[in-house]
């Protein structure tokens, strides 16, 4: 039969339909123009298609499209007749295709959900706009003036003097680099240089601020740094090596493989927002002034936001709670879970104004034209993956100058992961130690537990075969499990510290 030619409707109940309508023979008269007009709806529906990728509203106006024209080839052409009369008759097919509903498991994620976001946020402000007041009502006005800029931080002149300090050791590091370049010292007085280099710049920070008594913003801030110049340091030293290699493995005289060292390179490297060492980097053709401007805004609003959470909401909940290794169980839970909302948002402003805002702002000032400073860690479905995408000028330092070396060098890929792990993990326990004065590898054994949790999360991912399980999971350990139970535990043993000092 003519009808046949449209897959979505079988031939049984074509002809029903048909039957109902008009004869076998006047549906073969109008055949070509059906032909015609569904090539035409097919060719429009694929551009629809094309252009608004995701969207479902363009299934329903091609079913509508098909609709109204099956119904104007069921009609008497009769030029006096409107075709409105007859575009949704009874005899109309309303069902054309197999599909699935909006939300199922297999559209979900094919369909626009715009709506819901914004429902979402409406709720979230509605919520919070409540906690925000039965806070005020609760507790009162929390935020100190001095919460930023005590009179303890400006008296912070150690501090502040090392920080200025520290350029010495990128320019002693160049000072080395240059001595081998023009055959003064060996490469092994070299490589035992840039270890004692790369050695005192963290050391020196770490014994200026455990000999003051500084301010916990100020220490940790000057360690964050020192940490900085130490990986720049070291990707400065590997990377000069390995150009080396590279030009004796050459012709002399090869352009692109000669060993060079220039200062300005190295300049340009300590304050460009990456870890890893280059001669040249990807630059942007000018600056947009009002770009940063608008930028450097949002910066100071998520920075004063952050600010508001922490006097606010965190530090009531961990004054009026116990050690949670101390109390019972419940206890322990229900304040994990009291603390883990304010603590998830402060994290979240926290990395949207460092590696969004604060990465984005230096790299357009000095045009730097690689601005991939983190991934969509969000959809992570294991704990690996989010340590792959997060933070991505650590993850690519991690890759080049341990992961890979380590392979080269025949050590087994699960020993080289735990070797960057042990790496970050020190890290990670000198920014939160040493400013707090307190020695509890809270943190180091935070990071370590990352490596069990990768094995874990990695198993379930292939066991359910599903990414909502493994981003659950992922969400899980990321906003209860980990750093709202570090965050009590350092506030806890600091005040007991400082209890025990006085």
């Amino acid at each position: 039969m003519a009808m046949s030619e449209s897959p979505e409707i079988s031939g049984s109940s074509t002809a029903t339909v048909i039957g109902t309508s008009r004869s076998e023979s006047d549906l073969n008269h109008f055949a070509p123009r059906r032909r015609a007009v569904n090539n035409a709806v097919d060719a429009r529906t694929r551009v629809v298609e094309r252009n608004n990728s995701g969207n479902g509203e363009t299934v329903d106006a091609r079913d509508r499209m098909e609709s109204a024209n099956f119904s104007r080839e069921n009609v008497n052409e009769n030029p006096t007749n409107s075709d409105t009369r007859f575009t949704y008759r009874p005899s109309v097919p309303a069902h054309w295709r197999i599909k699935e509903s909006p939300l199922s498991s297999d559209n979900i994620f094919q369909q626009s959900h715009a709506g819901l976001f914004n429902l979402c946020v409406v709720v979230l402000v509605a919520v919070n706009s409540r906690l925000i007041i039965e806070n005020l009502m609760k507790y009162g006005w929390l935020i100190r003036s001095g919460f930023w800029f005590s009179s303890r931080s400006l008296r912070d002149w150690p501090l502040f003097m090392c920080c200025l300090s520290l350029p010495i050791f990128p320019i002693a590091a160049f000072v080395v680099e240059k001595l081998l370049q023009q055959n003064q010292i060996s490469e092994r007085t070299l490589i035992l240089l840039h270890i004692l280099i790369s050695t005192l710049a963290v050391l020196y920070p770490v014994v200026v601020i455990l000999r003051c008594d500084s301010a916990f913003l100020s220490g940790i801030a000057l360690m964050l740094l020192a940490c900085i110049v130490w990986l720049k340091l070291v990707s400065y030293a590997h990377t000069n090596s390995d150009m080396r290699s590279v030009a004796k493995l050459t012709e002399k005289g090869s352009e692109g493989c000669m060993y060079n060292v220039s200062f300005r390179s190295l300049a340009y490297f300590m304050a460009a927002p990456t870890l890893c060492y280059q001669t040249s980097y990807p630059r942007t053709a000018s600056i947009r002034k009002n770009w940063v401007v608008r930028q450097f805004i949002k910066l100071i609003i998520f920075t004063g936001l952050m600010g508001f959470i922490i006097e606010q909401y965190i530090n009531p909940i961990v004054q009026n709670s116990q050690h949670p290794l101390k109390a019972n169980f419940l206890y322990a839970i229900e304040r994990i879970l009291k603390l883990s909302v304010p603590n998830t948002y402060v994290w979240l402003c926290m990395f949207y104004s460092f590696f969004h805002l604060w990465l984005n702002i230096l790299a357009e000032l000095l045009r730097f034209g690689d601005r991939e400073f983190y991934k969509d860690w969000w959809n992570a479905k294991t704990v690996e993956e989010y340590w792959r995408m997060w933070n991505m000028p650590v993850h690519k330092w991690m890759v080049r100058h341990i992961y890979l070396p380590c392979l080269r060098n025949g050590i087994p890929k699960g020993v080289a992961v735990l070797i960057a792990f042990l790496v970050s993990a020190i890290f990670h326990e000198l920014c939160i130690a040493v400013p707090c004065h307190l020695f509890k590898l809270w943190a180091f054994f935070g990071i370590m537990f990352q490596a069990p949790l990768v094995l874990i999360t990695s198993y379930l991912q292939n066991k359910f075969q599903s990414s909502m399980v493994g981003n659950m999971i992922f969400w899980f350990i990321f906003c209860i499990l980990g750093q709202p139970t570090c965050v009590l535990l350092y506030y806890h043993d600091l005040m007991n510290r400082k209890g025990s000092a006085d």
